[in-house]
């Protein structure tokens, strides 16, 4: 009998890999005799600590083959700019692919490819090949909504998103700024503005669209997307919701890690975690002002710390909390606080007792890693999509509590101190902390048999399994 592949092109950043591992990962479990095999783009930019990453999947799920794609020299006028490489190195990288995919199915008969939205150029390639090519879109069902419907938007006005300064009035989400939009699609005339709308046009052509996000947490977005609103112009393909996917992460001894020995000594929900993802880095009058309002807010807290972006441009990773938090803040704080610098074992503190609230970058892996914990929010976004998000977890999800910032996002010591002290003491904090608990046991549901969740990924696996 013939054996059968799935093959799947994530956008190599630790973020979007994860997400995409994860998946590989479901469906070897649920379909032993689907052969899984990730392609890996060499990258000329950071991506995270993925290479210890894939060298430990690899160990613990050998079933799992990750297939390094051969470095190719990019040529002298290629653009550096982030969004710019992360969709047109999947594009230099066509011709690989193509013979890639070919060479796969020589051994073994492909039944999917599953493309990272930043691989869309690869769409082209497997629906030459008459390969049915689906998209892994690694956000959750609102963003989908926002995501499909920007090629609607995109004709509805001349105007590029910067200039538009309204409200958006997206199918299935409530109303958005145009000013929440990702900086990047803010110049319509820009690269990365076109590459968004070729995506969003290429994914409705798609066998099929998969969201890290499950019915319960976003019913009338996935409601909305599943009545075809948000593709106007055509059949809208089978969307398929088969989240919460997280990384169960790297088990983290108890006993060993600084981080959970601390929160051991700590009261229940008494512990206010911020952590701001793999990107997530703050200037040192930023870092001030986080300090100063921890402080008076007199909340116990677990604070990550990475290195201030003028101190690791001069190639020092190394750095003393000491030299960019307020003079002998650890010193008055340390019977409240533990900091740590540059990297703390997130899921198991989310899931750990002590911990009663999360000041988050809204990255959609850690609000899925909160709701899982049953742990409610303070939203304060960063970039890329997170503005949006932030919107759907305040105003529709209700699972996180808004933050006030500057028109440039700085955030003063009193808004941390008030906004923290509203999370774990006030009424606000209380609500959100009921809705998510709500969502947690939700989440949980979806995923077990007979839940949403395993029955939409059933639907998408099952033309995979059969012969």
């Amino acid at each position: 009998m013939e054996s059968s592949t799935v093959v799947l092109y994530p956008s190599p950043g630790i973020g979007h890999l994860v997400s995409m591992v994860e998946l590989g990962k479901l469906i070897h479990t649920h379909h032993p005799s689907l052969s899984v095999i990730i392609l890996i783009l060499p990258t000329p930019y950071e991506t995270g600590a993925t290479g210890k990453y894939i060298n430990t999947v690899s160990a613990t799920t050998p079933a799992i083959t990750f297939h390094h794609l051969p470095a190719i020299a990019l040529p002298p006028d290629f653009s550096s700019e982030f969004i710019d490489l992360a969709f047109g190195l999947p594009e230099l990288y066509n011709s690989v692919v193509h013979n890639t995919l070919v060479s796969i199915s020589q051994k073994s008969r492909i039944k999917a490819v599953i493309l990272d939205f930043f691989s869309n150029a690869a769409f082209q390639v497997s629906t030459s090949l008459s390969l049915p090519t689906y998209y892994f879109y690694t956000s959750g069902a609102s963003g989908l909504c926002a995501f499909l419907y920007l090629t609607t938007l995109h004709k509805t006005t001349s105007k590029s998103i910067k200039d538009l300064n309204a409200l958006l009035d997206i199918p299935g989400v409530p109303p958005i700024h145009s000013s929440y939009m990702p900086t990047v699609m803010f110049d319509r005339e820009s690269n990365s503005y076109k590459n968004f709308i070729k995506t969003s046009s290429n994914m409705a052509k798609s066998s099929g669209i998969i969201a890290n996000s499950f019915l319960e947490l976003e019913e009338r977005a996935v409601a909305t997307l599943r009545d075809g609103k948000c593709i106007i112009d055509g059949p809208t393909p089978p969307i398929y919701f088969i989240g919460p996917l997280i990384a169960s992460g790297s088990q983290v001894d108890p006993n060993e890690n600084e981080c959970l020995k601390w929160l051991k000594t700590q009261p229940s929900k008494s512990v206010v975690f911020l952590c701001f993802g793999s990107m997530g880095v703050f200037e040192k009058e930023q870092l001030k002002e986080i300090a100063v309002g921890l402080e008076r807010s007199r909340q116990r807290f677990l604070w990550v710390v990475r290195n201030p972006p003028t101190e690791s441009s001069s190639g020092a990773k190394e750095f003393e909390l000491d030299d960019i938090l307020p003079e002998r803040f650890l010193a008055r704080t340390k019977d409240k606080g533990l900091v740590v610098k540059n990297w703390a074992p997130q899921p198991a503190i989310l899931g750990h007792e002590s911990v009663g609230g999360f000041v988050s970058h809204c990255g959609w892996n850690s609000s899925l890693e909160a709701v899982v914990s049953g742990v409610p929010m303070v939203a304060w976004p960063l970039y890329a999509e997170q503005k949006m998000n932030r919107v759907y977890l305040v105003e529709e999800i209700k699972v996180a509590l808004w933050l006030r910032m500057s028109a440039d996002g700085f955030v003063g010591a009193e808004a941390v101190e008030e906004t923290v002290r509203k999370l774990m003491e006030g009424e606000e904090g209380r609500a959100v902390r009921e809705r998510i608990l709500e969502m947690s046991g939700r989440a949980k549901a979806a995923v077990e048999g007979g839940g949403n969740s395993r029955l939409d990924f059933l639907k998408l696996t099952r033309p995979w399994t059969d012969q």
